[in-house]
């Protein structure tokens, strides 16, 4: 039963020692831990103010790189504009000098052939001339070979022709 009710003297001296040991933490360790309590809070204040500022300047920079992305986008899409137009420029300018090409091509072609072609004509033309002169000498030839037949044919020839 001493336990459970403790002496008078027992009850004095652990109050004497408890008051003690109060006294004593408050004059050395309660100021200390306090003003380490305080210094962590301002600590924990100042992180907190600094993460919310520094949330502050992510949520800025950002909306900045939205902003950024934004223009990229715009001159890139300007630039494959510009771009575009510039290859259907020079595609059409290609198939504008192709075309002149091929309807100078064709026309120097066309002229060539026209000048074959006269070319061929004037060889054809002698050849049928000389051909017919051959034929015409040898037929003259065939039909003139008596003389009783050049007379005739010279006399024939003397009357067709009017003398004025």
């Amino acid at each position: 039963m001493d336990l459970i009710m403790p002496g008078v003297g027992l009850v004095f001296w652990m109050t004497l020692v408890f008051s003690l040991l109060l006294i004593l933490l408050k004059k050395f360790a309660w100021k200390p831990i306090m003003d380490s309590l305080k210094e962590r809070e301002q600590d924990i204040s100042s992180s907190l103010a600094m993460a919310k500022q520094t949330k502050n300047e992510m949520k800025q920079l950002q909306a900045d790189n939205e902003k950024l992305l934004k223009q990229a986008r715009e001159e890139r899409d300007v630039i494959l504009s510009e771009a575009k137009t510039t290859k259907d420029q020079i595609i059409n300018e290609a198939k504008d000098r192709a075309q002149t090409e091929a309807d100078r091509i064709v026309e120097a072609a066309r002229v060539n052939i026209e000048n074959e072609k006269r070319t061929a004509l004037s060889e054809i033309k002698t050849q049928v001339a000389e051909l017919s002169i051959d034929i015409a000498e040898k037929v003259l030839k065939a039909e003139l070979s008596n003389k009783a037949e050049q007379s005739k044919l010279v006399e024939k020839q003397l009357e067709n022709l009017n003398f004025n």
